[in-house]
């Protein structure tokens, strides 16, 4: 006996389940396919000589990586088939989830310790990053709470410092990892939703005020914060001490030239660069593909960040503000860990170890970006067809009658 899934999720209608058949927002998914593919291209390129001498293949990073992307891929169609709605009831849930994990990766025997850092807890052969899943849990909950007080955050000091109230203790979590590269973009995400959910100017100028403040402080409490901060002004006072990974990378866009050394070609990747495959994969892609395929990447990047913010105006023009905010969250996360990524390597920043999206190595943080572009189809679609209403009853003729893609 057959069974029609079709009718079993018509219920739940979603952009790759309607009577006009696969119905995407196709430019933002093929700018961030692009992305995935070429991560793909420079983890295998950047990761062959240490998973040759790792495992003794050298597609072995290639492989693992491989299989983060198809979860990813999966957990995007997941989130596309989940109505916006759905996401804004469990918006609590998913913040008591997210304090869960992080204190959990902190616990001794539970997380698992890198490179002096414990930020993943682990599964078998696999890690998985609660700080990753925690930003965009705060993100939605960010969300519900800007649509349920609205005129509270906007008009009142109350609605505006309630949120901290969740986000002071979550980022102290964050920094007991530590992982300080993800409470600032955390809290830089929160910020730029509190102000565009109509924070007035005077209190947003006085919350970025105490966040530099803030950021002062926690770097010069931390020796090895304030070593990073002076040795990013100089790298090459200490090239082979503190400033050894920035002074790598600047040598790897020197090789790049123009047009890049070639790919699979690049020097720096063969041990000179700590976390060619990771953190400074942008380096690596400098060196082989040079400033033309540098200046490419970040346009791709640019093309998904703006597109996602219009995606964010797109459900707001259409009413359906929690998807609106939410879009504009996960918006201002890419932006914010891509200015990072990118600053770090082309010694704008100090040294942080922070993911570029869709393109660093990286289970947790693939995955994730993966669900992210799901969210955001999903939301682009709903805000199109004004089918965001999961108490409303669906007929095939609804989605006949879809108007054409016409952004």
């Amino acid at each position: 006996m057959s069974i029609d899934f079709k009718n079993i999720i018509k219920p739940y209608p979603s952009p790759i389940i309607t009577g006009r058949g696969i119905d995407l927002d196709f430019p933002m998914l093929a700018g961030c396919l692009a992305l995935l593919g070429l991560g793909l291209v420079m983890i295998t390129s950047a990761s062959s000589e240490v998973a040759a001498v790792q495992s003794g293949n050298t597609l072995y990073m290639m492989i693992r990586h491989l299989v983060y992307l198809v979860i990813g891929l999966g957990a995007c169609i997941v989130t596309m088939m989940i109505p916006i709605a759905t996401w804004q009831r469990l918006g609590w849930l998913m913040l008591i989830g997210a304090f869960g994990l992080l204190v959990m990766v902190i616990v001794p025997g539970i997380g698992r310790e890198v490179n002096g850092s414990m930020r993943w807890i682990g599964f078998g052969a696999f890690n998985v990053q609660p700080s990753e899943i925690a930003k965009v849990f705060v993100v939605i909950y960010l969300a519900g709470y800007l649509v349920r007080r609205q005129k509270e955050v906007r008009e009142s000091w109350m609605g505006f410092f309630k949120p901290f109230i969740v986000l002071l203790p979550m980022a102290g979590l964050l920094l007991m990892e530590p992982d300080f590269g993800a409470t600032v973009v955390m809290m830089g995400a929160a910020a730029a939703m509190l102000f565009l959910g109509g924070v007035g100017l005077f209190r947003f100028a006085l919350m970025v005020g105490l966040a530099v403040a803030a950021v002062t402080i926690l770097v010069q409490a931390q020796p090895y914060r304030m070593a990073r901060l002076i040795t990013f002004t100089d790298p090459w006072s200490d090239q082979f001490g503190s400033g050894y990974q920035l002074t790598q990378a600047l040598i790897a866009f020197g090789r790049g030239e123009w047009l890049g050394v070639g790919l699979g070609n690049s020097v720096q990747k063969q041990f000179y660069l700590p976390e060619a495959h990771t953190d400074f994969v942008f380096s690596v892609l400098a060196e082989e593909l040079g400033v033309v395929g540098s200046l490419c990447t970040v346009a791709l990047f640019v093309f998904v960040c703006v597109r996602a913010m219009y995606i964010g105006l797109w459900a707001e023009k259409a009413k359906q503000f929690f998807a609106a905010y939410v879009a504009y969250g996960l918006a201002f996360l890419w932006i914010g860990q891509f200015l990072i990524n990118i600053g770090v390597n082309v010694g704008l920043l100090p040294t942080k170890g922070l993911t570029l999206p869709f393109l660093s190595y990286g289970g947790s943080s693939l995955v994730i970006c993966c669900a992210c572009l799901g969210l955001l189809l999903r939301i682009e679609w709903e805000s199109r067809t004004h089918l965001g209403s999961e108490e409303m009853e669906f007929s095939e003729s609804d989605f006949a009658e879809e108007p054409t893609h016409g952004r």
